[in-house]
């Protein structure tokens, strides 16, 4: 563990640092921010008599955080911004994360304890394949690599002949970065002939989008590497809220410096432990732009609250299934990308790559046309058997377009899994 002491706290000793952190984080927006201190009722720190009390606040939303553009809801006060990292602003303004220097220590903290649950050591090399600049990726790679003493290849994406020759060539056993950038390697090792064999990678820490366990499988067995998923966004300050250890048994949020809730995203009622919903996060411990119960639209469930086998003793969440804003609706039918992606991915001879597709017209109405990269041998009755198991589980009767391997569009970040045209005539 990079902090035993913190990391294996016990439950009544964390639950009062927790309080103590958020009642500093209510009074440090009580002080700077006098739109943020209206948002939140009037609620003071000293209204606070226990972490329960948290429920009593509203919550927020990114809308609002977009709406404050750029500083609207800092609450760095007298201490100076030392950096500033944004999200994509790609569904309307950027969201600006303003860090004070404790802020961008808080991060080099949480991102160590990242990394060694991940068994990294400072006698690793790691291969960072994420952006350097306003996406947190790159950085934060590079903050907890920096506490390690880890020695870090920042190629950052792309380039993927490259970092696949210095992948070799400088022997990294670590890589990092987006969870669906490893399938562009794949590709191009395929490509170039480049033999997995020939490195000395063990170890693959990835994140910021949701990836399916038929996804990792193929991950692991393509590379010869253990998996471990990172969770974080830019409205927390970056990667590093929680990750997998090598138990693999949940996901470990480090809830010392990020308090998680389950809610029903409908209604906003707090859901027992085990029962799937939106994950709401309030941080403890940030400076800049501190979060009360932010919405973050993903969809997960709290696994367990006891001690793991690794010895940390925080709580650990399942793997998220997708985001709120990501379901798909076709005719009555609501469905997560990452379920098609499962049933893709148990199908032989269909390569890892698809595209959801869905349209409207006259003649047909809404109609919807799964691509999918498929080998020679993908036959008709291949293609039956997909049909019918998609129609069985999620009750789906889609168009199947087979392609040959590399026909789908590569997005340069993010996969691109759903194409819906039908926004363009009014599609609910």
């Amino acid at each position: 563990m990079f902090q035993p002491s913190e990391e294996t706290r016990g439950r009544t000793a964390l639950e009062a640092l927790q309080l103590e952190r958020l009642r500093g984080t209510i009074a440090r927006i009580t002080t700077h921010n006098a739109a943020y201190r209206r948002h939140l009722g009037g609620v003071t720190a000293s209204d606070l008599a226990s972490v329960d009390d948290l429920q009593r606040l509203p919550f927020l939303a990114k809308e609002q955080l977009r709406d404050g553009y750029p500083y609207g809801m800092a609450c760095h006060g007298p201490e100076p911004i030392r950096r500033v990292h944004m999200s994509s602003g790609t569904t309307g303004a950027p969201v600006i994360n303003p860090y004070t220097a404790a802020d961008v220590g808080q991060w080099r903290e949480v991102m160590a304890r990242s990394l060694v649950a991940a068994s990294v050591t400072a006698a690793d090399v790691m291969l960072v394949t994420a952006t350097f600049g306003l996406f947190t990726g790159g950085f934060g790679f590079q903050f907890g690599a920096d506490a390690l003493g880890t020695m870090v290849i920042p190629v950052g994406a792309g380039r993927t002949t490259l970092q696949l020759q210095l992948l070799r060539d400088l022997r990294a056993t670590v890589l990092v970065g987006i969870a669906t950038y490893p399938l562009r390697m794949i590709e191009v090792a395929r490509q170039e002939g480049f033999d997995w064999r020939s490195t000395r990678l063990r170890v693959g820490v990835l994140g910021s989008e949701p990836w399916s366990d038929e996804l990792r499988a193929r991950i692991e067995a393509e590379m010869g590497i253990r998996t471990y998923d990172l969770i974080g966004m830019t409205e927390t300050g970056g990667p590093g809220m929680g990750i997998e250890c090598q138990a693999r048994d949940g996901i470990h949020v480090w809830d010392d410096h990020y308090l998680p809730e389950i809610i029903d995203p409908a209604t906003g009622h707090i859901l027992p432990d085990g029962e799937r919903g939106e994950l709401v996060v309030t941080t403890l411990t940030r400076q800049g732009l501190p979060l009360i119960r932010y919405r973050t639209r993903d969809i997960t469930r709290v696994r367990s609250r006891e001690r793991c086998e690794c010895g940390r003793t925080g709580v650990r969440l399942d793997r998220f299934d997708g985001r709120t804003d990501d379901i798909v609706i076709y005719k009555g039918v609501k469905f997560y990308p990452s379920q098609i992606e499962q049933i893709l991915l148990r199908q032989p001879g269909l390569d890892h790559e698809y595209q959801i597709v869905l349209d409207r017209d006259a003649a047909r109405g809404d109609h919807l046309v799964l691509c999918v990269e498929a080998d020679p041998g993908f036959d008709r009755a291949a293609e039956a058997r997909l049909l019918r198991e998609l129609g069985d589980r999620l009750s789906l009767t889609p168009e199947i377009r087979t392609m040959a391997v590399g026909a789908i569009p590569r997005a340069p970040g993010k996969s691109v899994r759903v194409v819906d045209r039908r926004e363009r005539t009014g599609a609910p």
